[in-house]
């Protein structure tokens, strides 16, 4: 397929880097991965994720997590289901 039109956009530099870096993991280019977005926005007329505001539990979750505090971790599957299966 003839891919002659062109998309521009303006993102933070870490983040282009950081999404660019996982791509090259994935082995997808830049111009595939935004082609995919595309395709799915097309496919489902809307975005493929849902968009939401988050709730208060869910902002003060994010804001406890993001300074590290109130963090699960676990050494293998198993034992995160075992704790999962207590809840």
């Amino acid at each position: 397929m003839n891919r002659t039109a062109t998309v521009r956009a303006r993102v933070e530099p870490n983040l282009k880097a950081d999404v660019e870096k996982l791509l090259h993991r994935l082995g997808v280019t830049t111009t595939e991965a935004i082609t995919m977005f595309y395709s799915q926005i097309r496919l489902r007329q809307g975005l493929p994720f849902s968009v939401e505001i988050p709730n208060a539990v869910t902002r003060k979750t994010f804001e406890t997590t993001d300074r590290g505090e109130d963090l699960n971790t676990f050494d293998s599957l198993d034992e995160m289901f075992e704790k999962l299966d207590k809840c």
